[in-house]
């Protein structure tokens, strides 16, 4: 049997409907068998003379591969190889040409809402006859909805304080502060020691545990654990020695969750000074104030506006979320792993663009892909839950995307990229437009869930 998956992502809705479906590159029939736990067996049939079509495509895109005694590469006939190899020699190839094209011609004319990756297995392949395969898919689980107007939420505090103000007034500072050198005292926390440093594992050095002139911030976690705090209290010049157990889960195996002694040299000590907090200073940082105290206000202004949209969305999350549980509605596990498989994509993505593939971030973290799935299911679970609730939540209420709001999307994701609102159209196309629909429905639903929550003074568990 020949077994594939072919990707989409959980949020293009499809629907299958036991029929003939002549058209696009493929003639073929389709049966649908509803199985348990929101799951459905699609039987999808096409015709003898298109599997003829793709057998021979196969053979004319392999032929050149193959070496016959007394032909010229790429001249043997057909018959002859199949006599020689197997008469299947040319199935696999052509059942991966026919699959994608009959799958979506039978996702055109759906009825079902599809909501996962099909797994494909081929149940009959054979010169003359029709080639059938089965899709297993899932399908759109229907949602009942609990309480979703009223649900409570705990009140956020957004109070500014004082000392919140004067802390945000010293991270400006130090971003302004000047490097100088220290010769007179040992280290202590924040200061840039320059080092040299080596590492023994029962008294023999490790391999890659020897560094000359590292600049290393104490406090900035950059080592394992202990390593920097052992270093405050070492005075220029003198060595000391540091001991510290690597972590179970460090990424090399023959160190991890070993005790390792490090041999420390510091060679030099920085620290940072903070320029004073004048109105000089505020005349350099902000467009906006002129003395000390102006700048105090804008900065108390901006927390404040910082703390309410983040008490805004505080809000929302909760509502979501209490009008999750109130919901019943039963995931199939395909639909889970294929938003897992998607999330994953997009993270790769991410990844690539910051120049780091996904085997080099899987050797640096020791992860492994399963680990990496594992680790999206609950965000993934959670991710399809809050859609389909919200989904369900503007269907309840009649709730219609105008073609202003879906301009205004459309606007803000052209400014989001830096493209022109035209050609971000052009890219979206009608299928996107779509899904720009559905989306600002979305948010109207959390709009909708959030206008009605009830804040409540949070309890002492809570807190």
């Amino acid at each position: 049997m020949l077994h594939r998956e072919y990707g989409r992502d959980y949020y293009s809705a499809y629907g299958i409907e036991a029929q003939t479906i002549e058209g696009g590159n493929v003639a073929m029939s389709l049966q649908v068998e509803k199985l348990e736990k929101n799951m459905a067996k699609l039987t999808i049939e096409v015709s003898a003379e298109k599997l003829e079509k793709a057998i021979e495509g196969a053979y004319r895109k392999n032929k050149s591969r193959i070496s016959v005694p007394g032909f010229r590469k790429g001249k043997a006939p057909r018959k002859m190889l199949e006599q020689m190899y197997g008469k299947n020699l040319f199935y696999e190839d052509a059942a991966n040409d026919l699959i994608p094209d009959a799958y979506d011609e039978a996702l055109k004319e759906c009825t079902e809402n599809i909501v996962s990756a099909p797994k494909i297995n081929v149940v009959q392949i054979e010169a003359g006859k029709p080639f059938i395969f089965t899709a297993e898919v899932a399908l759109k689980p229907e949602v009942t909805l609990g309480e979703y107007k009223g649900v409570s939420v705990d009140k956020v505090d957004t109070e500014v304080t004082e000392e919140e103000v004067t802390a945000e007034i010293d991270k400006e500072r130090g971003k302004n502060a000047r490097t100088v050198e220290v010769t007179d005292r040992a280290v202590k926390q924040g200061d840039i020691a320059t080092i040299d440093f080596e590492g023994f594992l029962d008294g023999v050095p490790f391999e890659g545990g020897k560094e000359e002139n590292y600049p290393l911030t104490i406090g900035s976690h950059a080592f394992i654990p202990g390593f920097e705090e052992g270093l405050i209290g070492a005075e220029i010049g003198k060595e000391i020695e540091i001991n510290v157990t690597f972590p179970e889960e460090y990424q090399e195996e023959d160190l991890a969750g070993k005790n390792a002694m490090f041999k420390c040299l510091v060679k030099k000590l920085q620290e940072k000074e903070l320029p004073e907090l004048n109105d000089d200073f505020v005349g350099d940082v902000s467009e906006e104030s002129d003395t000390v105290e102006e700048y105090r206000e804008e900065i108390r202004r901006k927390l404040t506006d910082k703390k309410a949209d983040e008490a805004r969305r505080t809000k929302e999350n909760a509502a979501v979320e209490a009008v999750i549980a109130n919901a019943q509605m039963e995931i199939p596990d395909a639909m889970v792993e294929t938003q897992q498989r998607q999330m994953v994509q997009d993270y790769a993505q991410r990844m690539r663009y910051q120049g780091i593939s996904m085997e080099q971030y899987m050797q640096y973290t020791g992860m492994t892909p399963q680990m990496i799935l594992d680790q999206m299911k609950p965000q993934a679970l959670r991710t399809i839950k809050s859609r389909l609730v919200l989904e369900a939540v503007a269907e309840a209420e009649k709730i219609e995307a105008t073609e202003e709001e879906i301009e205004e999307e459309i606007k803000q994701m052209a400014e989001s990229y830096k493209k022109d609102i035209n050609e971000v159209k052009d890219i979206l196309g009608e299928e996107g437009r779509k899904q720009v629909k559905e989306d600002v429905c979305i948010k109207k639903a959390i709009d909708l869930i959030a206008a009605n929550a009830v804040e409540t003074e949070p309890t002492a568990e809570n807190e």
